[in-house]
């Protein structure tokens, strides 16, 4: 059975599907997955027919953000394992760089806490962000930092848990999320 790729994108098309992802990405970071395709639209300088032209469903939208974002996060622990130093200081540094801008989105931790499909949509990004923790992981553990019991669910495990804290903060609880990330990270030191 012979499948047919999808045509590319026209030129004009591409740049409206980009502004349409940014757009929503900053509407979901800023308030949240209650953001309306309208106020996605108004950002992008499009129609909400474009908007739905790329993207059927609003939740088409954030599993293709899920993607995005997993994506990026791979990239940055990729680009972590090139780094020459302290095994643990580049993990920790790695995992710091990316609580913060994670902190700053809203819509983060209710994407992937409430969205089981935009997880699958974004199955790609996260095995190469798993491989990559599990490279990081493995040198820190040979150098002596780190647990030897200590896992790449584990390092998920704390980002989802500080994402909690981080939305609570901004929900005005009277929380720090840079310290229970740092008290997190201390628990996977080793001894």
């Amino acid at each position: 059975m012979s499948t047919i790729a999808p045509r590319p994108l026209r030129a004009d098309a591409r740049r409206n599907r980009e502004k349409v992802m940014a757009a929503a990405s900053a509407a979901f970071a800023e308030t949240g997955l209650d953001a309306q395709v309208e106020d996605i639209a108004r950002r992008a300088g499009v129609g909400v027919g474009t908007v739905y032209r790329h993207f059927p469903t609003k939740e088409a939208l954030v599993d293709a953000l899920a993607a995005q974002h997993f994506e990026r996060l791979a990239d940055r622990m990729e680009a972590a394992l090139e780094e020459q130093g302290d095994p643990w200081a580049i993990l920790t540094a790695t995992i710091r760089s990316i609580a913060t801008a994670a902190a700053a989105d809203v819509a983060w931790c209710e994407m992937i806490g409430g969205h089981p499909s935009a997880v699958q949509a974004a199955s790609r990004g996260q095995q190469r962000l798993a491989a990559a923790t599990a490279t990081l992981i493995a040198r820190a553990q040979q150098a002596g930092v780190m647990r030897e019991d200590a896992t790449v669910q584990d390092i998920g495990t704390i980002m989802c848990g500080f994402g909690h804290v981080a939305a609570a903060q901004r929900a005005g609880a009277p929380l720090d999320w840079k310290r229970y990330l740092d008290i997190a990270l201390d628990g996977l030191r080793a001894r």
